[in-house]
């Protein structure tokens, strides 16, 4: 399959997990060489990324060093993405699941896009000028939608329990949580 076809099927995949649709396996490819196609995923979701951080530098105020922390947030993205795929590859056969890791990682891989852009979108309000609690109403939704998504997609793919798609999400949220605290303490 081309690049362009597995980037068209796997967001229309991701459109269609978002949306509690468990037809959305029949466009997420199978094997590894359609898992490897999906971490073009990766560049699709950078300018989402990117937005978050400048919509909080809007909020806060340009920091002197801003292109040190901008370069902390993409290298954790970038960072953080692989180390879950790693760490979920070798998770995957303990949980009894690890023939169908290549089609979980391929619509993890899509999902993070729209979860990304769900979070950019939930902060929206806030970027202009919206009430406290509408603005965190919103970003509570985003959030709660996005960790939903990730869970359903995770359940779906690899066909296990709730509680190992949560526990699979809870270690994604660990790995992220672990590298936004490192760098912050690089910034300081």
């Amino acid at each position: 399959m081309k690049v362009s076809a597995t980037i068209g099927s796997g967001l229309y995949a991701a459109l269609l997990f978002a949306r509690g649709r468990s037809e959305a396996l029949h466009f997420v490819e199978q094997d590894m060489a359609g898992a490897r196609r999906s971490f073009w995923a990766i560049a699709i979701g950078l300018p989402a990324i990117v937005c978050m951080r400048l919509m909080t530098w809007v909020q806060s105020g340009l920091p002197a060093n801003a292109g040190h922390a901008m370069g902390l947030d993409l290298t954790g993205y970038v960072v953080g993405w692989l180390a879950f795929a790693v760490i979920s590859f070798h998770l995957a056969p303990v949980l009894g699941c690890g023939p169908r890791w290549p089609r979980f990682i391929a619509a993890w891989n899509w999902c993070n896009v729209i979860e990304n852009l769900l979070l950019v979108i939930g902060g929206i309000p806030g970027l202009l000028g919206a009430p406290p609690l509408l603005d965190e109403a919103a970003q509570i939704f985003a959030i709660g939608w996005a960790l939903w998504i990730e869970w359903f997609a995770t359940r779906e793919s690899l066909g296990t329990n709730g509680l190992a798609a949560a526990l699979l999400v809870v270690l994604d949220q660990l790995i992220g949580l672990l590298l936004a605290g490192v760098s912050l303490a690089l910034l300081q």
